[in-house]
């Protein structure tokens, strides 16, 4: 791996050092040798005092929902291992989701704006042997992590929040009126638990009992300075057939210190896929031919590398009352994103306001929570999307089926229009969308399509097509629910939640977010 380590060795840090770990917890997924954590507990003991409506567990994604319910006028508590800020590299996203931020009252419209590190406009779509798709306005936002972090932990500490930095969560004990949170050898007593902690969760992982992922999402990447063009993004590029049975994927945004390019791939985890390491010299191997330039004229910034794994049984439901997985520990992202920057703001105001009306009414049961992670039929019919993008360990298949089954698909729904290409780009499958594009594929182009049963299975058709189905009843559900809201309004309040609840899971399962 002479490339990798020559560059890394430049960079400031133990780059490599870092790499290599992740390549560690990579060859631990893939070869089922991760422990199970033991982290949760329960006593049938009651607490004697209550000293928090909600601790959230994980501060980087988590301070957006401490920062809301705060202000809100809740007691809230965060736990963070290390420091709580924000990474150099910008998160794309696009600019309707931020007004999230301004509705909950977390920034202003000045602090938004400063909050935009960059943009640009348009960004590209683009195949072997098909025509360069190009939409604006889409992910082409690439916001300032260092600059949101800071300010949403300013007013969440000026709010009468309590932060505890370089506090790792060691464990919970539920009780039947809180939980016990031992955190760096003290203890935070509260009514509600929320896990932020990301993917590699303990709590997360003690509720999986070891389940193994389905598909996971290997990414590598860098920023940096010299390419010849910068004023374009990519958001879905492939240039090279099937290799190392992988189809390789690309994007490229416009940084405020340079040019971020990253390379993707979706894959099962087997014991026998590769590492990140070995996809990082593939990176540098091709991104000369990708950006027409060569790695000599770069200087690089930083290296960036993971792996996103996802589970079709997502949203994860805890077994515990008390308990509440929001963003990457929960799972509830698209299996095809790796951003869960985007996915946490797209449900942000939905969780503060569930969050509250649950603590208002006192009811943190388990099933009480669970209608605050709800099934997403939209969600899980994008698992046949990933599943089609990847190849099995012992697939043989067409070096360039995956890239013309996408090209097709692209330009059905680009030629469907923007209300039919722009949500799917935005991680939000809609079924009237959904249904144009598979119609007008599998009319003019049937030969693409046949090749993709038996590259996916008969089985995982069918349960596409149940979640598929769903989708559609979930539209129609939304739309009656809007009427009868007024009603649901004038409910209880423990009755108002319910439906509230089931009213927001049509709404955001049917893609009408």
């Amino acid at each position: 791996m002479i490339l990798t380590e020559g560059i890394l060795s430049r960079l400031s840090g133990d780059v490599l050092g870092g790499l290599r770990r992740a390549d560690n917890l990579w060859q631990a997924l893939r070869t089922d040798t991760s422990p199970i954590p033991n982290a949760v507990k329960e006593s049938p003991q009651p607490l004697e005092n209550i000293d928090w409506d909600v601790v959230v567990c994980g501060g980087t994604l988590g301070i957006f929902i401490a920062a809301a319910l705060q202000m809100s006028g809740r007691r809230v508590a965060v736990i963070e291992r290390g420091i709580l800020r924000g990474r150099e590299q910008e998160w794309n996203i696009s600019r309707e989701e931020l007004t999230a931020f301004l509705e909950l009252g977390l920034l202003s419209e000045a602090e938004l704006e400063q909050a935009i590190a960059s943009e640009y406009n348009p960004a590209r779509v683009a195949f072997p042997n098909s025509p360069d798709i190009w939409v604006r306005d889409v992910l082409n936002i690439g916001v300032d992590p260092v600059f949101l972090l800071d300010t949403l932990k300013g007013k969440f500490l000026a709010a009468g929040g309590r932060l505890l930095e370089k506090t790792p969560f060691e464990g919970a004990v539920i009780h039947p009126n809180g939980v016990r949170i031992e955190a760096n050898g003290s203890a935070l007593h509260t009514r509600l638990l929320i896990d932020a902690m990301g993917h590699f969760s303990p709590i997360a992982k003690q509720a999986r009992q070891g389940e193994k992922p389905e598909g996971v999402c290997l990414v590598v990447g860098s920023c940096a300075q010299g390419f010849p063009k910068n004023e374009t993004g990519d958001l879905f590029v492939s240039f090279t057939p099937i290799q190392h049975q992988c189809q390789y994927f690309w994007e490229a945004f416009p940084a405020r210190d340079g040019r971020t390019t990253y390379l993707f791939t979706y894959m099962d985890a087997k014991p026998e896929r590769p590492s990140l390491e070995f996809l990082l010299e593939e990176y540098w191997r091709l991104l000369p031919e990708y950006q027409s330039v060569e790695l000599s004229q770069l200087e690089f910034q930083r290296v960036l590398f993971g792996f996103f794994p996802s589970y079709r049984q997502s949203p994860l439901k805890t077994p515990w009352q008390r308990v509440l997985l929001v963003g990457d520990s929960s799972g509830s992202q698209s299996p095809v994103s790796f951003g869960g920057f985007g996915a946490m703001v797209r449900h942000l105001k939905r969780l503060t306001q569930g969050i509250n009306e649950a603590l208002e009414i006192d009811d943190l049961s388990r099933n009480s929570l669970a209608l605050l992670q709800p099934y997403q039929p939209n969600i899980a019919v994008t698992w046949m999307f990933q599943r089609a993008m990847s190849v099995g360990i012992n697939q043989q298949l067409n070096p360039n089926q995956i890239n013309q089954l996408l090209s097709t698909v692209f330009q059905a729904m680009a030629q469907l229009g923007d209300e039919v290409l722009r949500p799917f780009l935005q991680d939000v499958v809609q079924f009237s969308g959904l249904s144009q594009t598979l119609l007008k594929v599998s009319l003019t182009k049937p030969q693409i399509v046949v090749p993709v049963v038996p590259q996916v299975g008969i089985l995982p058709l069918l349960d596409w097509l149940i979640h598929y189905l769903n989708l559609g009843t979930y539209s129609g559900l939304y739309a009656l629910g809007k009427r009868i809201e007024p009603l649901i309004d004038k409910l209880p309040q423990s009755q108002k939640y319910y439906g509230d609840r089931w009213l927001e899971a049509w709404q955001y399962g049917s893609g009408a977010d």
